[in-house]
């Protein structure tokens, strides 16, 4: 029998998961801290930078971790914990003195306690609300995109009037304050019945049976195919903009307000729209909007127009996909364990962020990279107008009813 729980305790969480997403989005803001950091341990800002990369990719094992620890602990003590861990690390981060220090506290750190509140808070809340799945999602990663934007405001003045040690243990107090509040608020959503996906019952999956359907991977793919695209055409927006278009300084630095505009807006509006269309047709929309954002990087003549039209292009579907797939996962496996079957395809999120640098490191500029999201693009939208629910292939059928379909 599925537990019950009130109206007051969801709309409880689901404002306590927007503050904690809003505080928990603050870690994208850690580019304002790049070239202090540098002057102060005496080394390349690219080192320095090398943090967020470890940032993310513990973030996404976090994520992959989180259901589990939910599990024994439940949300408000793992989200507590999360929330003094991200403040713990965030005042230690003042104090590194070396590099290995600052890839330990700024990155493993930081990066874990965010990315355990990150993905288990929103997989709750989305269980909560399975007739609004899409809004709510849009609603909790909208706060967590939102975050970035406020608390870029908030370390500037610090950074502006305080230092940096201080700014960042301003940082960490006012974010652990806000995960915390955000924890005390919220209740664990309680088991699910099936869903219903055109009208077919959609079981539960665990983990271990996600993971041997073809479908899971092929997600899998498509998932990691946004997050590289997005995340590396984000990171390195400017110097496209200056190295790739030959845009002025001044066009190229606009991409920061334009990139986040469009990051949010691709956030609410598939998200709203997931509620009413065919979750999997939302994303194929996204892919197609993103592949046209790439081939303008690639084919279009260069000009301030198509470098815009490309990140605009590229931040939507990026900000889009990533609110609707948790919603798309538990439309393909199942509510009730959607924390740990998207948290093993959010792994995607850490290696996609790190795999256009590479490529674009071994083959010496952006085009190579361009061109590898090109084709991954193209997989993909392939996948996402072909792939069906798990199980509802021919081939599941027993061999004697296979040999009756017609040839």
């Amino acid at each position: 029998m599925t537990t019950q729980i009130s109206n007051r305790d969801r709309l409880f969480t689901l404002l306590g998961t927007i503050i904690t997403q809003f505080a928990l989005g603050s870690v994208y803001t850690w580019s304002l801290f790049n070239s202090q950091l540098a002057d102060k341990l005496s080394v390349p800002v690219s080192r320095v930078a090398f943090s967020f990369g470890i940032l993310s990719l513990s973030l996404a094992i976090a994520s992959s971790l989180s259901g589990k620890l939910q599990e024994r602990f439940g949300v408000r003590k793992v989200t507590i914990c999360a929330g003094l861990l991200l403040g713990a690390s965030l005042s230690l981060t003042a104090y590194a003195s070396n590099l290995i220090l600052l890839y330990v506290f700024a990155g493993l750190l930081v990066g874990f306690a965010d990315g355990t509140g990150y993905l288990m808070t929103l997989s709750n809340c989305v269980k909560l609300f399975p007739e609004r799945k899409g809004l709510v999602s849009a609603c909790a990663i909208g706060a967590y995109g939102l975050g970035s934007l406020g608390f870029k405001y908030i370390n500037m003045y610090f950074l502006t009037n305080s230092g940096l040690e201080s700014t960042f243990n301003t940082w960490g107090l006012i974010a652990m304050v806000m995960v915390i509040i955000g924890g005390l608020m919220m209740k664990d959503a309680p088991k699910q019945e099936p869903q219903m996906a055109d009208a077919t019952p959609v079981r539960d999956y665990t983990l271990a049976e996600a993971v041997k359907s073809s479908q899971f991977w092929m997600l899998a793919l498509v998932f990691l195919t946004v997050c590289m695209s997005g995340l590396y055409v984000i990171g390195v927006a400017k110097d496209i903009g200056e190295g790739y278009e030959h845009l002025p300084m001044a066009v190229a630095a606009s991409s920061v307000a334009i990139i986040a505009i469009a990051n949010l807006s691709g956030r609410l509006v598939l998200g709203v729209l997931s509620d009413s269309v065919s979750r999997i047709k939302v994303i194929a929309i996204a892919l197609f909007i993103c592949l046209a954002g790439v081939s303008a990087l690639l084919f279009a003549e260069q000009s301030m127009f198509s470098f815009y039209f490309a990140l605009v292009c590229i931040a939507f579907s990026f900000g889009g996909t990533i609110t609707v797939f948790p919603s798309l996962i538990s439309d393909f496996f199942g509510l009730n364990n959607l924390t740990k079957n998207y948290g093993l395809i959010y792994l995607g999120f850490g290696i996609g962020s790190i795999i256009g640098s590479i490529v674009a490191s071994v083959f010496g500029g952006f085009a190579a990279t361009f061109y590898l999201m090109l084709g991954l693009l193209v997989i993909s939208l392939i996948i996402t107008l072909t792939i069906k629910l798990p199980g509802s292939q021919p081939t599941s059928l027993p061999r004697s009813s296979r040999n009756n379909l017609p040839a």
